[in-house]
Parts: structure tokens; C-alpha cells; sequence
């Protein structure tokens, strides 16, 4: 939050020296950077619609659901207001402000959440983890997301994000029903996401099973080998 809406700020008030490429890579590399070095302690979610979509997929725990989404609207809240602080001039905090119609920024927004749940969901082996590709795949996606989407519907896919700079700025009038918006693509197109990269992934984990039993001698696969239904031995890495 911090960081991304950051340079949009910046941008305007240094008339457009970042440019929006830079704004778009600012989003992908901070959030690449987080999973690096959070990534085994929460996960670095970062995002509600992660969140509820590792919760949906059966890998983080529905009770940490909570006190995960109060910490990462309180997170962006605080960015919000320290960016308001630093930069009283500039009125819109960054806000996701749509270019065109209200439905064509909802539509957009839930296919980019659910594009970037797709990658979140199969590229991690876990809720909590820092694997060698999760990091640049996730980073790479908002990046690229951000790059082609931005300039239309603001490329929020985080309800979080789109809120906090909208409730600070008060700009309300303009935004304030497409930040509810884009709070319920969040929302719903998480489960849908989840759903999809839950399928994509235990199918891939069960094709590698399978790939691995194949080679696996027949009296060591009661104890070493991967069985159907995974009992008894370690997850294979889906990375």
C-alpha cells in the first residue's frame, strides 16, 4: 500500500517522472520483496482476497482469517494516512478512479483477482512460504496486471487498497461506490479463483503421484513412495 499508491502520489507531483511502467513495477517488486521476507513468518498476503482465498482452498486455517483481513485493512489504512501526511497537497491518495464505465472496471477487476489468485494458489506450496519462484511469480503477475489494467479500472485486486485511500481522501463522491465494487470482486471471485487453482493444483499433484509411484519399486512404496491419496508421507512441492 505504502509503496504502490506511494508512487502514484509521487508521480503526480513530480508531473509523471515515475511514469506509469515505474508505478506498475513499484506494485509488483514491493509485494515481491514482502513475500521474500515475510513470507515464512504470515505468508505476506497482504491482501484479503488471498487470505480468504488460502482459507477456501483448505490451506490457512478459517479462524486466522480474521485477524488477518483487521490487519491488512489497518495496514493500509495507516499507509493511507502517513502518505496523506507526507503529501497534503495531493488529494486523491492514489485512489483507483475508473476511466470508463463502473461495470467494465467491476468486470476487470474480477478477472485480474482471479487471474492473480490462479498464480497465488498453484505457485505456493503452502499459506506460509518463501519458495524460490512464489516470489516472482506473484511479483511478475501484479506487475503485468497492473501494466495493461491500470490505466482503465486502476488494477486494484485488493479491497483493502482500494478502500483505505478512498475513505482517507474522502473521495467518496467519485469513488466510493467502485471501491465497494471492487471490495466484492474481491470478495467473490477469490472463491471462484480458489475453487479453479484448488482443481489445477491437486490434479498436477496427482499426475506427479502417479509419475513417482510408476517409478518407485513395488516393496518401497508402502513406506517411501507417494500414494494415491498422500497418506503417510510428505506433500510433494508444487513449485
Amino acid at each position: 500500500m505504502f509503496a504502490g499508491t506511494g508512487a502514484i502520489i509521487i508521480n503526480n507531483v513530480s508531473n509523471g517522472v515515475i511514469t506509469h511502467a515505474g508505478i506498475a513495477l513499484t506494485f509488483g517488486l514491493i509485494v515481491l520483496a514482502m513475500i521474500y521476507t515475510f513470507g515464512d513468518v504470515s505468508g505476506a498476503h497482504l491482501n484479503p482476497a488471498v487470505t480468504v482465498g488460502f482459507a477456501v482452498a483448505r490451506r490457512f486455517a478459517w479462524r486466522e482469517v480474521p485477524g488477518y483481513v483487521v490487519a491488512q485493512v489497518g495496514g493500509a489504512f495507516a499507509a493511507s494516512g502517513l502518505l496523506r501526511a507526507l503529501f497534503p497537497s495531493d488529494a486523491k491518495l492514489g485512489v483507483t478512479l475508473p476511466a470508463g464505465a463502473e461495470m467494465q472496471s467491476f468486470t476487470l477487476e474480477a478477472v485480474l483477482t482471479f487471474l492473480l489468485m490462479l498464480v497465488i494458489l498453484n505457485v505456493s506450496t503452502g499459506a506460509k512460504e518463501k519458495g524460490i519462484t512464489a516470489g516472482m511469480a506473484v511479483g511478475s503477475v501484479i506487475a503485468l496486471e497492473a501494466m495493461f489494467a491500470g490505466p482503465i479500472c486502476g488494477a486494484s485486486m485488493n479491497p483493502a487498497r482500494s478502500l483505505a485511500p478512498a475513505v482517507v481522501s474522502g473521495i467518496w463522491s467519485i469513488c466510493g461506490f467502485t471501491s465497494l465494487l471492487r471490495c466484492s470482486a474481491g470478495g467473490w471471485q477469490c472463491w471462484h479463483a480458489a475453487a479453479c487453482a484448488k482443481k489445477a493444483a491437486a490434479q498436477k499433484y496427482n499426475r506427479k503421484q502417479h509419475h513417482e509411484k510408476a517409478k518407485c519399486p513395488v516393496y518401497l512404496r508402502s513406506q517411501q513412495c507417494p500414494q494415491p491419496d498422500g497418506r503417510g508421507v510428505p506433500q510433494l512441492d508444487l513449485r
